[in-house]
């Protein structure tokens, strides 16, 4: 099973809300997941409220080999994991 970590679209019209995932590859967007990784608003004010990821459960999901999508490795570059090398780093800002 190939295993993706993507947004799953939530929220309402015009206020989107995403909630991080481990999917498998071949289920839809807001299709079934294998676990649910953090969430990110990308509307909120404050920045410190903007993401919540659960950091070290990312971190064992690309270890056994899980790809993120392009829109969630930069995302997690922006927050200090090394996506490349499957570990986190000191955060950038």
């Amino acid at each position: 099973m190939a295993v993706k970590l993507r947004l799953k679209r939530m929220g309402r019209t015009h206020r989107s809300f995403f909630r991080l995932s481990a999917v498998d590859s071949r289920r839809p967007r807001d299709g079934r997941v294998l676990e649910e990784l953090g969430w990110y608003d990308p509307a909120g004010k404050d920045p410190e409220k903007q993401v919540n990821l659960k950091l070290e459960r990312i971190e064992h999901w690309l270890k056994v080999g899980a790809q993120p999508s392009e829109t969630v490795a930069d995302l997690l570059k922006r927050h200090g994991v090394d996506v490349a090398k499957a570990r986190i780093i000191a955060p950038t800002k």
